[in-house]
């Protein structure tokens, strides 16, 4: 009959010989530290913004400035909703949102796989004049974008923001072509091979294998829509079809500037900004560290 040992024990001076001996890492431990000064840094504007939207008018500018309002109030929300129409203008900027992220993922994801897997004369140098698109500021192309516009009609409606930014974009097309050239040929030669014809290897087998870049370029497309001012200032001038970032310019004045309103208004618009990327972020490290695979 086998017996049970039982299990042998260290003696107590042993154990606090090691870990009296045991390294602290220094290194770490400073890398945390700096990590957290620079989260404070990072949450303090943000906190300034919420404090700010909750004080009363009179105590922004107190020098020196105070970190909580004191009284709160709580009534410069409603009086930053109602002041102006921001219901209509969460409703435009949410679905010239959405317009704009479903339009590029389908025209960046099919110039990306043309350009990453269908031999065509000039790829390369298409590729590169593509992406030089990227070194230009947008300040030089908005006039003769305005031009075009006018001429189609489009002024001071969302098919100005709509068309031009779903039809064409140079960084979509550059992270999907990095994922596309990751993707091993042979799938798409024997999808051929068995009958598969272009459109379906894109859409039946290159699509569903790339959706982590797809889901990066929504995130990113979506930030950018919805925090864009320069394009709708432009474009739009009746109160209707005006986006978040444009409705919040209308609390400064050209003598008063409601700061409270302001400062309120900013931080409800940023709430969906804030829950689409603390939801998907890891999208978008995934998207970004995987775009130099194969280049």
């Amino acid at each position: 009959m086998n017996t049970v040992k039982p299990e042998s024990r260290q003696p107590l001076h042993t154990v606090k010989h090691r870990v009296s001996h045991r390294k602290i890492n220094y290194p770490a431990i400073l890398l945390h530290l700096l990590l957290i000064a620079a989260s404070i840094l990072m949450i303090a504007p943000f906190w300034w913004m919420i404090s700010s939207g909750l004080k009363d008018l009179s105590q922004i500018f107190i020098i020196p400035p105070k970190m909580f309002p004191d009284p709160w109030v709580w009534s410069n929300i409603h009086r930053s909703l109602t002041a102006m129409p921001f219901d209509k203008a969460y409703f435009n900027s949410a679905y010239i949102s959405i317009c704009i992220v479903l339009g590029q993922l389908l025209t960046c994801s099919m110039a990306a796989y043309a350009f990453a897997k269908i031999n065509f004369p000039f790829r390369n140098t298409f590729f590169i004049l593509f992406l030089s698109m990227l070194m230009v500021p947008e300040q030089v192309t908005i006039v003769p974008l305005y031009v075009i516009l006018k001429n189609f009609g489009w002024l001071d409606t969302h098919l100005s923001l709509i068309i031009p930014d779903s039809l064409f974009s140079a960084f979509g097309v550059f992270l999907l072509r990095q994922f596309f050239l990751g993707i091993p040929r042979d799938l798409s030669e024997s999808a051929y091979v068995d009958g598969a014809n272009m459109w379906t290897i894109y859409w039946r087998i290159m699509i569903p294998l790339v959706k982590p870049a797809l889901a990066a370029l929504a995130i990113i497309a979506f930030l950018g829509t919805w925090n864009n001012f320069f394009r709708p200032v432009i474009f739009l001038s009746t109160t209707d079809n005006f986006t978040v970032p444009l409705m919040l310019s209308t609390f400064k004045g050209l003598y008063v500037t409601d700061w409270t309103l302001m400062m309120s208004g900013s931080a409800i618009a940023v709430i969906p900004v804030l829950l689409v990327y603390l939801l998907l972020q890891r999208y978008i490290i995934e998207g970004i560290t995987m775009t130099g695979i194969k280049g």
